[in-house]
């Protein structure tokens, strides 16, 4: 009896347009990114793997670098597993690098934190080139303001007032490593940095703090929001096609 090749974990990194897709997680009769990759895969190598991310995309949300982990049984080298699926993806995904891994590494489970990138066209007209990858918002934004409430944001603190109503983490307590707001002309560039982050957790900082820049909410219903968890202090959930995850951090 021969025994079965032994698995190899491979580490790919990932970009993609998130327009359309239903999100990263593989869902029946859905297009996602997960469903995308496994089916290249397969097509390739004739196995039926599972790709697991790092985090879990919503629809229309981006990836600059995505993180996944993949066990596969085929001696491919990681140049030719590159070079193989990216013949067979659409144009709006790609793995940009493959590398191999200890067994041990976990794209998810290994993350010391994540880095999302927020893209705000601050304008009075919008900007079809960057209609799919930012939040178009008309009215003029206060960016010292912004400033100010995302500096009470960083640090420790339980985010349950930031995040979606169906989230099912009973742990609610993140860490913010960093805020950085940069405008260059009506483009404005929010990034933030953490251990990880709750769903919906970054959109719904966003929008509040764009509501704080349009004088829609002030810095103490941020500070509300945050210290009671009541989610009605915050503003809205800024749209998704803003939102990319820029980095995995290991």
């Amino acid at each position: 009896m021969t025994d079965a090749p032994a698995l190899r974990r491979l580490k790919a990194i990932i970009e993609y347009d998130g327009t359309d897709f239903s999100g990263w997680q593989r869902q029946v009769g859905q297009r996602t990114v997960q469903g995308t990759l496994e089916a290249a895969v397969h097509d390739l190598l004739g196995e039926t793997v599972e790709v697991r991310g790092a985090g879990r995309t919503d629809a229309g949300v981006h990836a600059d670098g995505q993180v996944a982990t993949l066990d596969i049984a085929n001696r491919i080298p990681p140049a030719g597993l590159l070079r193989g699926l990216n013949t067979r993806l659409p144009a709006d995904v790609a793995v940009i690098d493959v590398a191999e891994v200890q067994p041990t590494f976990d794209a998810r489970f290994s993350a010391r934190g994540k880095v999302y990138r927020y893209r705000i066209w601050n304008h009075f007209v919008r900007s079809p080139r960057l209609a799919r990858v930012s939040w178009h918002c008309r009215r003029p934004l206060d960016l010292e303001a912004i400033r100010a409430a995302a500096a009470l944001l960083v640090g420790e603190h339980d985010f349950r007032g930031f995040r979606a109503s169906d989230c099912d983490r009973r742990n609610t307590v993140r860490v913010i490593r960093r805020f950085e707001i940069v405008r260059q002309g009506a483009l404005i560039e929010i990034d933030v940095e953490a251990t990880a982050f709750l769903k919906n957790m970054v959109r719904i900082l966003v929008g509040t703090l764009a509501d704080v820049g349009r004088g829609k909410r002030d810095i103490a219903a941020v500070v509300r929001a945050l210290e009671t968890g009541d989610r009605s202090a915050g503003g809205v959930t800024a749209p998704p096609q803003g939102l990319s995850l820029v980095r995995v951090i290991y």
